[in-house]
């Protein structure tokens, strides 16, 4: 089993969330910006680096939202002839601090756009947007309640 340990961002700004539009071995989707955590690599510093490799913006973390961590079966992973993958997905909630939307060149993305919350259920997405978005509607009640 391989296992692949991310760390991505929901940056939510006017009712709009930034996503990143992934396009990789044959598959596609628009996801939350983030990625691959590099060995010896910090995850927080891990999500800062990746917001701004796919969407050029700087962005500074607010907190932790969830780690969410599931196991996609060989069969239904984009890359073929390769073994269950454990994904391992950890989710911040983060703020634009400067730069300016560009689109990543030579990645695993080829797109940023800032999505208004109303439209990203008619989008094609992958799993992690429901999930992270679940998981900032969960702290912001758990915020709301508390203060």
């Amino acid at each position: 089993m391989d296992i692949r340990v991310a760390a991505y961002a929901v940056i939510i700004d006017n009712g709009s969330v930034l996503l990143s539009h992934w396009n990789q071995y044959g598959g596609s989707g628009w996801s939350m910006p983030g990625g691959g955590i590099d060995p010896g690599e910090d995850p927080a510093d891990a999500a800062v680096r990746e917001i701004f490799e796919e969407t050029g913006y700087h962005a500074q973390l607010d907190g932790l939202l969830g780690v969410d961590s599931h196991v996609v079966p060989a069969a239904q992973r984009a890359i073929e002839h390769s073994n269950d993958l454990h994904a391992i997905r950890i989710v911040y909630r983060a703020h634009i601090i400067g730069g300016e939307l560009t689109h990543e060149l030579d990645g695993s993305s080829d797109e940023a756009r800032w999505v208004p919350l109303d439209q990203v259920d008619r989008l094609k997405r992958v799993g992690l947007v429901d999930i992270a978005l679940a998981m900032n509607e969960t702290n912001n009640a758990a915020d709301s309640s508390s203060g």
